[in-house]
């Protein structure tokens, strides 16, 4: 027992051995690693690719979708690999997926994230006014999409002071920065400029006038959560302001 004992310190006190043993050691580690890549490599995983050129803006369906292999060293975090992630959703703005192209995070998006889409929603005979703000007047941007709020107004005319409220009861569709991005679309860093509301025509008129009278500033004015749900229609309020819009019309001449 003893003998044996000496042959393997022997053995493995040997400068030559230790050497070929570490070779040998070494080069398992780099084949088994280069197999691990290549099998990784060359292993594939079915990604959905377009069927067809989808253009922003554009809804994805199912029948824009096939399922194609690649490998799965191509595979990045931000490509979509289920096309429950993809169908009902949107292009998003700036960008487009070519035919055979892959879907990637950041061109998806969700109807609402459009710019544009809330001028799908406009009933008719309503317009599109954007009421210009900033972060104090939003209350350090606390009025969100979805808030009804009303409109104050404040003028100087002929050394006579006008304030009241003047539109009651407008829902918010949108809250935008002086790119025309929606603010809440990210956490942090965009400044409320403007708010997007829609309007029956007529009011709209009177809003737009009363940008061209000197001295006016309307203000938005945020309610609680009860009078988000139980305000009622949208309607001018005050009698006086608006009859003071309308000597201006008729003052500047404008047609109505």
């Amino acid at each position: 027992m003893g003998s044996l004992l000496n042959t393997f310190k022997k053995f493995f006190t040997n400068k030559t051995t230790v050497t070929i043993l570490g070779v040998v050691v070494g080069v398992a580690v780099l084949f088994g690693f280069y197999t691990y890549r290549v099998n990784n490599a060359v292993n594939p995983t079915r990604v959905p690719v377009a069927t067809r050129t989808i253009a922003a803006t554009e809804e994805i369906t199912s029948d824009d979708i096939r399922m194609e292999e690649i490998g799965s060293s191509f595979l990045t975090d931000d490509i979509i690999t289920s096309t429950n992630d993809l169908v009902g959703k949107y292009i998003n703005t700036g960008t487009s997926i070519p035919e055979g192209g892959m879907f990637y995070t950041s061109q998806i998006v969700e109807k609402e994230e459009l710019p544009n889409s809330i001028f799908d929603e406009i009933p008719d005979g309503y317009t599109i006014y954007q009421l210009r703000v900033n972060n104090e007047s939003t209350y350090a941007n606390s009025i969100f999409p979805g808030d009804r709020i009303d409109l104050f107004m404040t003028t100087t005319q002929d050394d006579l002071i006008y304030f009241g409220e003047f539109i009651r009861s407008i829902e918010v569709l949108a809250v935008r920065d002086a790119n025309g991005e929606n603010v809440f679309d990210v956490t942090s860093g965009r400044t409320p400029a403007w708010l997007l509301f829609a309007v029956p025509t007529d009011m709209y008129r009177y809003l737009k006038v009363a940008e061209y009278i000197a001295n006016v500033t309307i203000t938005p004015v945020p309610r609680n959560r009860t009078y988000n749900t139980e305000s009622g229609s949208t309607e001018i309020t005050n009698e006086e302001l608006l009859q003071m819009i309308q000597s201006h019309i008729m003052d500047m001449g404008v047609e109505y």
